[in-house]
């Protein structure tokens, strides 16, 4: 027996028969050519295939992650249609009068050396991007087919990596779990495993391909992150016991469904869902959340080539609202910047976009885009149960801003006889150290905190979390951040707010008994982790 250890990334128990990724990849020579004019030709039809491909992709995976996730897609798009990227391959193919493939090999290189080489992590992650795309124009170049090593059973893919779309384009019903040398827990395929319930081990090192070979049994564990390959019998038992207790556990949290969250001593807390885009809504209903704790507005503007208007904005609000029948549904603000940047804003690169130009910063910079969206928002209150936090808060001047914008357009909604809610709840995120120090003084401010603890974690830490090699580094458990959190709890308290957690350790159980101690009144989570976290607070005696 082999035993393997990488990093989980979806937690599931996986037993079958391995299968090792082959790309079917065709090496490239440099060949001379006498008609460009022809070659020129070749790589626009090569390119056409190449978008036609990407759209297909797209609707796949649309259907089986969501929005969100599928959005990756169409910046390969964007990607394959740039003109930097195009004006490179033609002029290649036409001064060195060579062959399409080689073009765009060379460009290919060129261009992921030029990303992994900048310091922002988000732009070093477009390496891999213009790596995949370039190897599906040369494949349509060189009439190779899609990438085979699945067989027709159900299998475990072994792979040095997998690009985003190789995930998406895998058959999902014939895998049944993910292995890969390289990659982090954030990237888009760490991303779209968990999103695709698959069990997940990645970062296991480039011996591991060494160590498997198709058709090998293995065991993934991907609560421990551990792969088994050849494993003996003691070990098969006990990981199928696991297995079982795993699948009883998932029919169990079936069975809360319709149960309230409440603690064994009686302490009632929500539980709401966090959501990329009206797509997610049927999630938040099918896992039982109480509301919508996070909306991720920005995906009207990530999705759009230009500013979304009032009433496309109105519309997408009213829906989710419509839908969410009177459940509280908590919309953020525009949260654009960082790794989340958008080429119609005409943002400035930045040394560090992560401490830049960002979220509500931009908001308050550039009122006219804000007014918009708060129009839009005000306008779809009447229609549901809305409350409105605002990100990225770090002093009291902000939030006088703020209020002062909001007043404004609910005095022009009034002029031009608009109707609008009149108890919408408005809040801020607590997401930099400096709004959890001065809570104290933001509190009587608002009507309620939501703790973003992602970006918590990071500025607490001074650590990027896009960065693969900090992981070791990123303790979200640490006590600078817990402490941070009970602040400001008790600061939210004591001023007549409730408070929230809408970041990823709202989900992790470990840590349920530990924020209902220090006050916390909600938790907001993905919608996959609703019943699991309502399970953990039945569990609990606060009394005790």
């Amino acid at each position: 027996m082999i035993k393997i250890t990488g990093k989980g990334v979806y937690g599931a128990i996986a037993i079958g028969k391995i299968s090792v990724f082959n790309r079917n990849e065709v090496p490239v020579k440099r060949a001379h050519i006498t008609d460009v004019d022809a070659e020129k030709e070749r790589f626009e039809r090569a390119k056409a295939d190449t978008l036609r491909e990407l759209g297909e992709i797209y609707e796949k995976a649309l259907k089986e992650v969501g929005e969100a996730n599928a959005q990756i897609f169409e910046i390969h798009q964007m990607m394959v249609e740039d003109d930097d990227y195009n004006e490179s391959i033609i002029n290649i193919i036409e001064t060195q009068k060579v062959t399409a493939d080689y073009a765009v090999a060379v460009t290919a290189d060129n261009f992921a050396a030029m990303f992994a080489a900048m310091e922002d992590a988000y732009m070093q992650a477009r390496a891999a991007d213009v790596k995949d795309i370039s190897n599906r124009i040369i494949k349509n170049l060189t009439s190779v087919g899609e990438q085979g090593g699945v067989s027709e059973n159900q299998v475990i893919i072994c792979a040095d990596d997998l690009a985003p779309s190789e995930t998406v384009s895998l058959d999902k019903e014939k895998v049944l779990a993910f292995v890969t040398a390289y990659g982090s827990s954030n990237s888009h395929t760490a991303i779209l495993a968990r999103t695709m319930n698959i069990p997940a081990v990645i970062g296991t090192g480039e011996k591991m391909l060494e160590q498997v070979s198709d058709g090998a049994l293995a065991i993934v564990d991907g609560y421990t992150g551990t792969i088994y390959v050849d494993p003996d019998e003691e070990t098969i038992a006990a990981m199928k016991k696991k297995q079982d207790e795993d699948a009883a556990r998932k029919r169990l949290l079936l069975e809360l469904k319709g149960k309230e969250n409440v603690t064994l001593d009686g302490r009632h807390v929500n539980i709401f869902a966090n959501i990329g885009g009206p797509q997610d809504i049927g999630a938040v209903l099918l896992n039982d959340a109480g509301g919508i704790g996070l909306f991720r507005s920005e995906f009207l503007y990530l999705e759009n080539s230009d500013f979304p208007t009032e009433e496309e904005q109105f519309r997408a609000y009213k829906k989710v609202l419509e839908s969410m029948a009177g459940k509280k549904v908590i919309i953020r603000t525009l949260d654009i910047g960082a790794d989340k940047q958008v080429d119609y804003f005409g943002l400035d690169k930045e040394d560090n976009p992560a401490l830049g130009f960002r979220a509500i910063r931009i908001c308050l910079k550039r009122p006219e885009i804000f007014k918009v969206q708060l129009r839009a928002l005000f306008r779809a209150s009447i229609y549901g149960n809305l409350g409105i936090m605002f990100p990225m808060i770090t002093s009291e001047k902000e939030i006088e801003q703020i209020m002062a914008i909001v007043e404004e357009v609910k005095t022009e909604l009034r002029e031009q006889g608009l109707q609008f809610s009149d108890s919408i709840e408005l809040g801020i995120m607590i997401e930099t150290p400096a709004a959890a120090v001065i809570s104290d003084r933001l509190a009587p401010m608002v009507d309620f905190f939501s703790v973003g603890t992602n970006d918590l974690t990071q500025y607490t830490l001074a650590i990027d979390r896009q960065n693969p090699k900090l992981e070791d580094f990123c303790d979200t458990h640490h006590e600078a951040i817990l402490r941070l959190i009970e602040l400001s709890a008790k600061n939210a308290h004591e001023h007549g707010a409730w408070i929230g957690i809408c970041g990823e350790l709202a989900a992790d159980t470990t840590l349920t008994e530990k924020f209902l101690k220090m006050g916390i009144d909600e938790l907001s989570v993905s919608p996959s982790f609703v019943l699991k976290v309502r399970d953990a607070v039945r569990s609990l005696d606060l009394s005790k």
